[in-house]
């Protein structure tokens, strides 16, 4: 479990979070959506340590991050950013990676280390390109690589911003089968998503944001009666077999 509690943050002066109190529970999906820039992905960097809140506290499990080390934060939160750097290494390798936070001494990896990297790779669908080199894959499956490593760190939270991109439609539904998997098995699910209809579909919890602000977080038909999604993104909702979206004027 992740609370933030009055936490105001971002990046220098630039106060791109403004006094969010938000709680994401153990055996649920929380979505957090809102417009480009309203302080998504932020979020997600002061829930796992990354940004310092310039005011309020981030606990995890009951503890404050700040009392935390590297070390103990990495075995408790794992995150996918958006955004990251491709090092010219093998897939399994990048999912041993994330295996660092439970190492002893010497740095040896140990077969749990490797069981882990394994399982995880098989989960992200990713095993018949465990000896490929990340630069020499597409898009989806360097997506998928992320995603090992992150199931291979093996925490309870589960940070991802935007874990959709690259992925195809088939790998969408995969992914979502996956992130539904973690949270039966207890795990803590935060996931920042541009498809708003995705995100009402799977998640138990929408946490809406605008301009660094939370403006709701509930269950999917509570949020779309609270007309928080109206205010945020200046549209309608409308629901069918799927939810439909009408720009307002």
């Amino acid at each position: 479990m992740i609370e933030l509690k009055n936490v105001t943050g971002g990046y220098g002066h630039f106060e791109a979070v403004r006094d969010v109190s938000l709680t994401f529970l153990n055996g649920q999906i929380t979505a957090l959506v809102g417009p480009n820039g309203c302080g998504k992905s932020t979020l997600l960097s002061l829930c796992n340590g990354q940004l310092s809140p310039h005011q309020g506290n981030v606990l995890v499990d009951g503890q404050r991050l700040d009392a935390l080390s590297r070390t103990q934060i990495a075995r408790k939160i794992a995150l996918l950013p958006q955004s990251r750097t491709v090092p010219d290494i093998t897939v399994e390798s990048l999912a041993l990676h994330s295996r660092f936070p439970w190492l002893g001494y010497p740095r040896v990896y140990q077969n749990d280390d490797n069981a882990a990297a394994h399982k995880a790779m098989q989960r992200a669908g990713i095993t018949e390109s465990r000896h490929k080199l990340l630069t020499h894959l597409s898009g989806g499956q360097r997506q998928k690589a992320y995603l090992a490593m992150l199931l291979a760190q093996s925490t309870d939270n589960i940070l991802l911003d935007e874990p959709t991109t690259y992925l195809d439609i088939a790998h969408q539904l995969t992914l979502i089968a996956l992130m539904t998997e973690l949270k039966q098995a207890g795990k803590c699910v935060v996931t920042v998503l541009h498809d708003l209809g995705m995100a009402l579909d799977i998640a138990d919890c929408v946490a809406v944001m605008k301009d660094g602000r939370l403006l709701v977080a509930k269950a999917p038909n509570e949020v779309i009666a609270s007309g928080a999604v109206e205010a945020a993104f200046g549209v309608t909702i409308t629901r069918g077999e799927r939810y439909a979206f009408t720009k307002t004027d």
